[in-house]
């Protein structure tokens, strides 16, 4: 009898467990889920663009090495490495002398046969003379004014003038030097206009066109950025590469931007004024579905969007998306749709407005 009121105070007990954890999970589950912070922003309007980007050298679009023409010693040097030269400036001045005792000797003798020739045309009027002989003493006056020619030409080279207008970029000879024929004298380097060489994926091709504004930025002037525009553009796409070539010109009025400075280059090719635009940072991709998180009632629903051009850090939203709709920017990592959020930072401002259009990113769709 003792042994059963003890079995039947055991199953009591259990049973009053049981029902204890019973509660206490149902109770657990009625609880709502706390709220996730998260960073949310309001969409903005304003024109957003499409461009290219791609990176090159800067280069100079004429450049020339001026070489010695005849041999000879440097008697004098009229420029150093940074002097701005006109074509035709004189550069440098080697002896010459050789060859003005050659010219001079050739126009003595051009000189006296001249006079010759003279005398033979008296001759021949009064048919004194052959043809024959007549023919062969003009023949030789012809040739001795060739040589007279050519001996005041290489006198002229003596003189080393400067063949295009820019920047004496290199120097590679000192006065007293003796140098010979085809020797290196000077480089000559034009800075305006600079031009960068693109070589575009030929994808791009018919986005492209003669005239297109872009923007240069140079890392070594610390970001700097210049305007630039597309000059030509190649007619035929490089089968090895699948690239065609771009050349764009730069304008740099104050001359900072040096030959062989690396660039970062934007060609703007489209624009869209006064367009939705959200950070990028909004965007969630999923299985190739682009969507973002919009808030409401201090609750979150997923929604899919159809996306544009991308500036900025800031992505255009074509559709699924309108002006005033709240949408999460930062946390959408835990999130669902129903979650429960809460907001850390709802001004409008947590939206940068777009800047200026700058070459960072091609456009997406």
């Amino acid at each position: 009898m003792t042994a059963n009121r003890a079995s039947g105070f055991l199953l009591v007990l259990l049973l009053a467990a049981c029902q204890s954890e019973t509660a206490s999970e149902s109770a657990s589950e009625n609880e709502p889920l706390p709220a996730i912070p998260v960073e949310a922003a309001y969409p903005s309007r304003g024109d957003i663009v499409s461009t290219y980007s791609g990176t090159a050298a800067i280069e100079a679009l004429a450049e020339a090495t001026v070489i010695a023409k005849v041999g000879g010693e440097v008697r004098e040097i009229q420029v150093e490495e940074g002097d701005d030269v006109r074509a035709g400036q004189l550069l440098a001045r080697l002896d010459g002398d050789r060859l003005r005792l050659i010219q001079t000797q050739a126009e003595a003798n051009l000189q006296k046969l001249r006079r010759d020739f003279q005398r033979n045309q008296d001759l021949k009027d009064r048919s004194l003379i052959s043809a024959g002989d007549f023919e062969k003493i003009q023949y030789e006056m012809e040739a001795l004014e060739a040589s007279y020619k050519m001996a005041s030409l290489e006198v002229s080279y003596t003189e080393i003038r400067a063949p295009i207008d820019g920047v004496v970029s290199e120097r590679f000879v000192k006065t007293g030097n003796t140098i010979d024929v085809n020797a290196k004298l000077f480089h000559v380097t034009s800075l305006d206009p600079l031009v960068a060489y693109l070589h575009v994926p030929e994808r791009e091709y018919r986005r492209m066109s003669q005239g297109m504004p872009a923007t240069i930025q140079v890392d070594a002037l610390g970001g700097a950025r210049y305007t630039a525009s597309i000059a030509r553009i190649s007619p035929v796409v490089d089968p090895s590469t699948g690239t065609f070539k771009i050349t764009v010109e730069i304008s740099d009025p104050e001359r900072r931007l040096k030959p062989g400075m690396f660039a970062r280059i934007g060609i703007v090719s489209d624009i869209h004024a006064d367009a939705l635009q959200i950070p990028r940072s909004a965007i969630v991709d999923d299985g190739g579905e682009t969507s973002v998180f919009v808030v409401k009632d201090e609750t979150v629903s997923r929604r899919p969007i159809r996306t544009g051009f991308v500036a900025n850090g800031n992505i255009e939203v074509v559709e699924g998306l309108n002006d005033g709709e709240q949408i999460v920017i930062v946390g959408q990592s835990g999130l669902r749709d129903g979650s429960r959020v809460e907001l850390i930072d709802t001004s409008p401002d947590a939206n940068n407005v777009l800047a200026a259009p700058a070459p960072s990113s091609q456009d997406e769709s």
